[in-house]
């Protein structure tokens, strides 16, 4: 396959826990542990995306690579886009992955899994997911739900991504993980697509992406990385990666 970039979009202003991206955890901030899982997956250079000179510095002195973008995208994916030209001036990378900042438990295999869909030249856009095992996860809006075709052992072909319980009937129902591989030329065709009206009803930008035709394949991977949206998510970070071995 192409190259491989991995971007993590990172930014100081969450609304829910300010300053994330520099909680420390174990004894280093949140976002130099996913750095250090998306080096570990091995699959190419690793850059942060931020609007934060506090954070390029931080990444810095971790011996990563930050760049500079804008504060006022409207998401992870025009954030990573913007960077990208300052990333890879040379256009050598042919696919870009995007890891947001926020997992700071994502398995290093998981992010490999992403890729290999592409190995297909018909897919777009590749990503992850893993099956729900617990009940209330299935009730959940905020556990986002991927609707698929099997097209291979452990792969989908994505049909919709919904917040609602789907499909219906006897089976499996699988956890979006929100973590994206995209082909160079399909990431700028997608950001220069308007919010489309799925998207707009579910809240889910992914939705675009389907709605303009867009092929996304979805590899199963067992289990879903913990995201750390609020204080009690990072006290489950600490707690999960303190007990870790080192």
């Amino acid at each position: 396959m192409a190259d491989v970039l991995i971007l993590i979009p990172a930014r100081m202003a969450s609304q829910r826990l300010p300053g994330k991206p520099l909680a420390d955890i174990a004894g280093e901030p949140m976002i130099v542990h996913v750095m250090r899982r998306a080096q570990t997956a091995q699959l190419g250079p690793v850059v942060i995306a931020t609007d934060s000179e506090v954070i390029a510095a931080c990444i810095e002195k971790a011996g990563g690579r930050a760049v500079m973008t804008r504060a006022d995208h409207a998401s992870g994916s025009d954030r990573i886009f913007e960077a990208l030209a300052a990333a890879d001036p040379q256009r050598r990378a042919g696919i870009i992955v995007n890891v947001q900042g926020d997992l700071p438990t994502v398995a290093p295999a998981d992010i490999a899994a992403a890729v290999a869909p592409l190995a297909d030249p018909a897919v777009d856009i590749a990503t992850l997911a893993a099956e729900i095992v617990r009940p209330e996860e299935r009730i959940n809006p905020n556990v986002v739900k991927v609707v698929g075709t099997p097209i291979a052992e452990r792969r989908l072909r994505a049909l919709y991504f919904t917040r609602a319980i789907a499909p219906f009937g006897d089976g499996p129902l699988y956890h979006h993980i929100g973590l994206y591989a995209f082909r160079r030329d399909a990431l700028a065709r997608f950001v220069k697509l308007s919010p489309s009206p799925l998207e707009r009803r579910e809240k889910l930008e992914q939705l675009r992406a389907l709605e303009a035709g867009m092929r996304i394949d979805v590899t199963l991977v067992d289990s879903v990385p913990l995201g750390v949206d609020t204080p009690a998510d990072l006290d489950r970070a600490r707690a999960i990666l303190a007990a870790s071995p080192r």
